[in-house]
């Protein structure tokens, strides 16, 4: 069976014949045609890999046959072969789509490359990503083993998101399997860790705690900030370092990406907690100390984030940054999201802009509730790709294009990620224990240790004590936590969705 079928198509293909059949000795099938015309019916009616299509030639040239041929098979890869170099037939036969372009006069060398590019590219590709991970592979084995700190946690984390990344290229289930293992192993060693550190870490007199929600604004956010030059601080909820990875390169389509850093998230990383430490600058039981008509613990009516723009404005004040002109934006729909791209030009006039974007964290709450996106995010690829195609095509692309030749600062950021869960985990508590599933705070719970993170005292973990004798605790790794009632409904029912 031939490798590909290519279909070659030049008014003088008597004088490749050399070329042709060093093809086939290659392992191609290679059929010709002598014009434009004849090349067209091929394509119509049989199935073609590659075309190699000459530029000039009688009745229609090799640009009015590719544009022809592209009505017909759009993904049909094609490879112009031309003796002209101007840059306008450059330009144009770019435009055309082609895959690529060759030189006359050609060797049967640079016709072969082209065609295992265009041909064995994926299967090559796959190969070098099964290959390079397997020399990482102990690298990644011995930084694991290396108890490594906060910032290298980081670094490693990074690299696992890496492969996970390049591993959508390798068809090889075993490597795939082998690097899931990998991960598992890193999640369980990273909840060990988060066990034995937090608690110091949130301690106020801490010197070895990394950059938190707390001190997200302070430290990476404000040093940016300076009167008449805007900086725009986008916050996408709920957006993972993968997902990040996703929308990237559109954001490079507009701006240049200088710096990419990392922070921890507090615990609970929900975003009645961690959002709101984002903004206020605080701890949870400091903001409820400082704000005790504003926060709301779980159990409370009403809703959780209603005064983040209140908490942020005190932080200016009392990081003395209250002279900066400040603006707060909450999108939680597409209309807020229209008036946003309408609204942004307005926005140029401040020195710092906040933007808080909830669509990434509806997305993760609503495919738990709704059977449709469970079929479209599936997995954390498929995940990823949704993330994609909604930010490419939402109003805060729209807004951001519109300001990207402004001379403006952009600092992304999120204020937690999540984690598809598959392990159940059995918790017994009071009627005040709360409803969520990757962490509860009640009295007199009742659970098994080495399956959570926990706290008898929330004050240990810098929140405030919902009630009397409340702990909290905290899943550990894809575990999420479910009462004994009607235990395996809800097991079904959240097993392999995003919390």
């Amino acid at each position: 069976m031939p490798l590909a079928k290519i279909l070659w198509v030049d008014d003088e293909i008597e004088s490749l014949q050399s070329q042709k059949l060093f093809l086939e000795h290659k392992g191609y099938d290679v059929i010709t045609c002598t014009n434009g015309f004849d090349a067209l019916e091929y394509v119509k009616s049989n199935y073609v890999d590659v075309v190699l299509i000459d530029e000039s030639m009688p009745g229609i040239t090799g640009l009015e046959t590719i544009a022809r041929i592209k009505a017909i098979n759009r993904q049909l890869p094609i490879v112009l072969i031309t003796k002209n170099e101007t840059e306008n037939l450059m330009n144009e036969a770019i435009g055309s789509q082609i895959s690529d372009y060759l030189i006359k006069p050609v060797n049967p060398n640079q016709v072969w490359l082209s065609l295992k590019k265009l041909i064995d590219n994926k299967r090559l590709v796959a190969e070098k990503t099964t290959t390079s991970y397997q020399q990482n592979f102990r690298e990644l084995f011995m930084a694991l083993s290396d108890n490594p700190n906060h910032q290298e946690w980081m670094e490693i984390y990074k690299r696992l998101v890496h492969w996970e990344l390049e591993m959508e290229k390798s068809d090889s289930p075993e490597m795939q399997e082998i690097f899931n293992s990998q991960k598992q192993e890193a999640n369980t060693k990273f909840f060990k860790f988060i066990s034995k550190n937090y608690a110091n870490w949130v301690k106020p007199t801490s010197s070895d705690a990394p950059i938190m929600s707390n001190h997200l604004l302070q430290f990476k956010v404000l040093p940016h900030t300076e009167q008449g030059a805007p900086v725009f601080f986008i916050l996408i909820d709920n957006l993972r370092f993968d997902q990040w990875k996703a929308i990237e390169p559109l954001f490079a389509e507009n701006f240049r990406i200088l710096e990419e850093e990392s922070f921890y998230s507090i615990l609970p990383t929900a975003t009645q907690y961690c959002r709101n430490a984002i903004f206020a600058g605080l701890m949870p039981v400091e903001i409820e100390k400082q704000f005790p008509g504003q926060w709301k613990n779980d159990e409370e009516e009403g809703g959780k984030n209603l005064f983040e723009e209140t908490f942020f404005k005190a932080q200016l004040k009392r990081l003395k940054k209250e002279n900066l002109r400040t603006s707060y934006h909450k999108i939680v729909n597409h209309q807020d999201g229209q008036q946003l791209v309408n609204n942004i030009h307005n926005l140029l006039q401040n020195d710092l802009n906040v933007i808080v974007y909830n669509f990434v964290d509806m997305l993760s709450h609503a495919r738990t509730e709704m059977e449709v996106l469970k079929e479209l995010a599936s997995d954390e690829i498929s995940y990823r790709s949704i993330t994609r195609s909604w930010f490419e095509h939402s109003p805060l692309n729209q807004a951001l294009k519109k300001i990207a030749d402004k001379g403006v600062k952009l600092i992304l950021a999120t204020d937690h990620g999540s984690v598809r869960v598959n392990t159940p985990h059995k918790v017994i508590g009071d009627k005040q224990t709360t409803t969520n599933l990757r962490y509860k705070h009640g009295r007199n719970l009742n659970f098994e240790p080495k399956d959570v993170l926990a706290f008898k005292d929330p004050k240990e973990a810098g929140l405030p004590i919902p009630t009397i004798n409340s702990s909290f605790i905290f899943a550990k790794e894809d575990g999420f936590l479910c009462y004994p009632n009607n235990y395996n409904h809800y097991v079904n029912y959240y097993k392999n969705t995003f919390l």
